[in-house]
């Protein structure tokens, strides 16, 4: 295995596939794929959104192979997401999930799939388990494994919950964020839109106290029986201990976890990670993917990133923290989340090239040794309890 090669926990590799023609309409993202002047719209609109608020340039996605290979990204968590689903204006606010969300995921899966075989064999490949990635890293190609942001992508009963997380395994899933934006009856999150106060946001969409419902239980149990990680990131505090609680009572002490992209929390910002969660997280010898959002990164330090060396420093300051937190930098990784909405970027660090310059700087300022853990060990340890297909 290359020993610079850096392990992104959560990049939006499908996120300029789901704008691409298909059959004359766009392809997953539209809303339980009915095909039609709508979902059209949809689609031509999450493009002008990504163009000029998410997309580095207009036309010009952060997460490709180009830039992926120019950065030295060897392995990267490639996160499936559905918006249209998750904000189904069909629904009351808070409705549960639909049925359809699932065939809309596994629609997504294979788009990327054939995306990536049709027209990038040479450099990368879509892995669905531990062998294929080793295969992938030894002929030196980008290895993309498949993530799904949103439990309410899974379904609306126990039942179907259970099947579909089955599924989800065979298709090489490796793990769940299982809160996203917006509350659908799975668990609470954080305020995680950032041109809305987190106060502002709360007033807006109201949610109940508890953390986990009674369908977050079954998620958390259907995903632990799949071997397939739970991500923490987006919950709001009660569902962060509420599923570590619920880990603890069910003898589940071997289950690692993961934040994979998030950072902690020098300011107020309930998105951010606290010194407890933190600490409960590297216990179970999970892994924190540190954020490339300006927003969540400098909540709390002095002002925003200018230049390059505005953002190296951001990222010292948190890994110093985090080490000061758990003793060591084990529990340390990359969790970019480029190309999802986190725009401004930290200085930069806008297209996946900029990490060379973040490995180069741990290097110098801690040692190779560190910069190696934390590029590449730690993530790799954590996909250990990925079983795959």
């Amino acid at each position: 295995m290359q020993s610079r090669i850096l392990v992104d926990l959560h990049a939006h590799y499908p996120m300029h596939v789901g704008t691409r023609e298909r059959k004359g309409a766009r392809a997953w993202m539209t809303e339980t794929q009915r095909i039609g002047f709508a979902e059209k719209i949809r689609a031509w609109l999450l493009k002008l959104l990504n163009d000029h608020e998410n997309y580095p340039a207009p036309n010009e996605p952060a997460v490709t192979v180009r830039h992926l290979k120019a950065g030295d990204v060897g392995v990267v968590l490639s996160v499936l997401y559905a918006p249209f689903d998750e904000m189904d204006l069909s629904k009351k606010y808070a409705a549960p999930p639909e049925p359809g969300y699932f065939k809309d995921l596994q629609t997504q899966i294979a788009d990327v799939e054939q995306e990536v075989r049709n027209n990038y064999e040479d450099d990368a490949v879509v892995v669905h388990n531990h062998d294929e990635l080793e295969k992938a890293l030894s002929a030196r190609k980008i290895a993309l494994i498949h993530a799904i942001e949103g439990g309410f992508h899974l379904g609306d009963n126990e039942t179907e919950i259970k099947k579909n997380v089955n599924t989800l395994r065979k298709a090489g899933v490796a793990y769940v964020t299982v809160a996203h934006l917006f509350f659908r009856q799975i668990a609470t999150n954080a305020p995680a839109i950032p041109f809305l106060w987190d106060s502002v946001y709360k007033g807006l969409f109201p949610q109940p106290r508890g953390g986990l419902t009674d369908l977050g239980r079954a998620v958390i149990r259907a995903l632990v029986k799949n071997h397939i990680l739970i991500d923490l990131t987006h919950m709001s505090p009660d569902s962060l201990d509420a599923t570590l609680d619920f880990l603890d009572e069910n003898a589940e002490q071997n289950v690692p976890v993961v934040a994979t992209h998030s950072a902690y929390r020098f300011g107020n910002l309930e998105y951010n990670l606290t010194k407890r969660h933190i600490q409960r997280i590297a216990k179970r010898k999970g892994v924190i993917g540190l954020i490339a959002c300006d927003h969540y990164m400098t909540d709390g330090l002095r002002g925003n990133t200018k230049a390059l060396k505005d953002s190296l420093e951001v990222f010292r300051q948190h890994i110093n923290k985090i080490a000061e937190l758990t003793n060591g930098y084990d529990c340390i990784g990359i969790g970019s989340d480029l190309d999802g909405f986190i725009k401004p970027s930290l200085n930069g660090l806008e297209f996946p090239e900029g990490f060379k310059e973040v490995r180069a700087y741990l290097a110098e300022r801690y040692n190779d040794d560190i910069a190696d853990k934390i590029f590449r060990r730690n993530a790799m340890r954590l996909l250990s309890y990925w079983r795959g297909a």
